[in-house]
């Protein structure tokens, strides 16, 4: 018999695990406790309780080339980085391709996911939802969680003596949506992420002046990189992945600090990471330095102390006359709905292995998809996430033994933190290619370069020097799409369509000779030899 499937959740990691759901033959029915799809990417004018939230002039921070489903590109006249207005309406068009909406059931709020009596031999669950007031409870043979986890807000107001003394408005960034009556104010945004960052640099353009206090300081980068490429279409190939990988920690943090210095001196201006070694997030701003050149915005140490107007400083500075404080503090995450015993979640940290599976459950029947912050972006990765869950569910795919998988997880957690660091924000963290290759090995998708070297070379380079983007994870294994190779030969096109609305005349082109050609080739064939030793 087919297996039904619940999916909670119909944001992006829901409606990829629909798809999945499909592709794998699986009955799905997915509840989403809102009246639409698009989850995160969604805006609202209110903040409503149990869904995230953004504010109105988020755009994505990884280009459109690198962010679509791996069968199904972008439309080429997309710009490369996409308002989420312009985001949810791919995520709408790819709906409907799919025919995916008719597996959704709106307004149900998941109200208990619980193991059936029999669950060690049927690895059922009982799932228990709410709609119109009526509750109605169904049985599934596999559960795909799917609820995201930026929803429950972080305001550690212990760590700022005198909060209750101050008398201006403060709140969380999750309630920030637009700089309307702010105008005119002094701000000071505590928090030094890509929220905190856009929110400083949207209110900085009215305000009377805007402060922005970090702890430990950060790499920020602009989202254009060489020729004015997006900047994840540089830094994301599987070749800077393996130099990152098999250098001496040592020379990669030099090339990542000159990297991240050759925009402008962090140093100089009051930004630089404390811990420079740790590959953490880096913050994707294009205004946020000539905000702080023009001083519209003024970089501060960490808050010890505030009053009933004014902030105080690690360094004894005091800043007077603050009317407006923005927590930009990242957010917890739990699921209620869910045996406590299922996820354990410890200091905004869970135990799962390769950030999906609970380990001690006799059948892996549950996935958790998306709970997981990549280096690059998270729409390939949950995509990865959902196909292997789904092969796991159907017994195409198997996991290994508890005591194999909690091994895995305690030293992929002290990986994580060698390389990233212990701070909350960074707990989620994995590398990229790293990880979408790990996922793909699971299901048998991922590319085998060195095959490719000799039966289509010039894809193999392609592969291996260009942008690592989810087409590659259909070249072969389940899934197979036919036309992967050419959307992995036409990505340059779909990049430059929206940018080149204005005609020019026709240049002259550099025809790379063939030299370079095969300095590229004997390039590749080193690069191999290293990851072999």
């Amino acid at each position: 018999m087919t297996k039904k499937v619940a999916v909670i959740g119909a944001g992006v990691s829901g409606l990829i695990s629909l798809k999945c759901c499909v592709d794998e033959g699986l009955e799905p029915t997915c509840f989403e406790r809102t009246e639409d799809i698009g989850g995160l990417w969604r805006f609202k004018e209110n903040v409503e309780d149990g869904r995230a939230s953004i504010y109105h002039s988020v755009i994505t921070n990884t280009s459109k080339e690198m962010s679509c489903f791996s069968d199904f590109p972008m439309p080429e006249d997309f710009p490369n980085l996409l308002h989420n207005s312009k985001l949810l309406e791919y995520f709408r068009i790819f709906a409907k391709k799919f025919d995916l909406l008719k597996y959704i059931q709106f307004q149900t709020t998941v109200i208990n996911v619980k193991r059936r009596p029999d669950f060690s031999s049927s690895g059922q669950w009982e799932v228990v939802t709410e709609s119109n007031n009526k509750e109605q409870s169904s049985v599934f043979d596999a559960v795909m969680v799917c609820s995201g986890h930026h929803i429950l807000p972080n305001i550690p107001l212990k760590s700022f003596p005198g909060i209750e003394k101050f008398k201006g408005q403060y709140f969380h960034s999750r309630q920030y949506k637009h700089p309307t009556g702010l105008e005119g104010k002094r701000i000071l945004v505590i928090g030094i992420g890509n929220s905190a960052s856009d929110i400083a640099v949207e209110l900085s353009k009215n305000a009377a002046q805007v402060y922005i206090s970090t702890r430990k300081g950060a790499w920020v980068m602009s989202r254009i990189s060489e020729d004015g490429y997006p900047w994840d279409m540089v830094f994301h190939t599987r070749f800077n992945s393996m130099l990152r990988n098999v250098l001496p920690r040592v020379v990669v943090k030099w090339m990542t600090e000159r990297q991240m210095n050759r925009w402008f001196n962090h140093e100089n201006y009051g930004l630089v990471p404390e811990n420079r070694y740790l590959l953490k997030e880096p913050v994707l701003n294009d205004d946020l330095p000539s905000r702080i050149l023009y001083g519209a915005i003024q970089v501060k140490p960490r808050v010890t102390a505030l009053t009933e107007s004014s902030a105080i400083f690690e360094d004894d500075t005091v800043v007077e006359d603050i009317d407006v404080i923005v927590f930009a503090t990242g957010y917890t995450f739990a699921f209620p709905f869910l045996e406590e015993s299922l996820v354990t979640i410890k200091e905004n940290m869970v135990s799962l292995y390769k950030y999906m599976f609970p380990p001690q459950l006799e059948k892996s029947t549950l996935a958790c998809i998306g709970l997981i912050q990549p280096l690059g972006s998270i729409f390939p990765t949950v995509e990865l996430q959902a196909r292997w869950a789904t092969r796991v569910f159907k017994g195409l795919c198997t996991l290994p033994p508890e005591g194999t998988m909690m091994a895995d997880i305690i030293q992929r957690t002290e990986k994580r933190i060698d390389l990233f660091g212990e701070s909350q924000s960074q707990k989620l963290q994995t590398n990229y290619v790293d990880y979408l290759d790990e996922l793909a090995l699971e299901i048998g998708a991922k590319p085998d370069i060195l095959s490719f070297l000799f039966k289509d070379p010039k894809l193999a380079m392609k592969l291996y020097f260009g942008p690592c983007n989810s087409y590659q994870y259909r070249l072969v294994g389940p899934g197979r799409w036919e036309g992967a190779r050419h959307a992995i030969f036409t990505q340059k096109q779909r990049i430059l369509k929206p940018l080149k609305t204005r005609s020019l005349k026709a240049s002259s082109k550099f025809q790379v000779s063939f030299l370079l050609k095969f300095l590229g080739l004997f390039a590749l064939i080193l690069a191999f030899f290293f990851q072999l030793q």
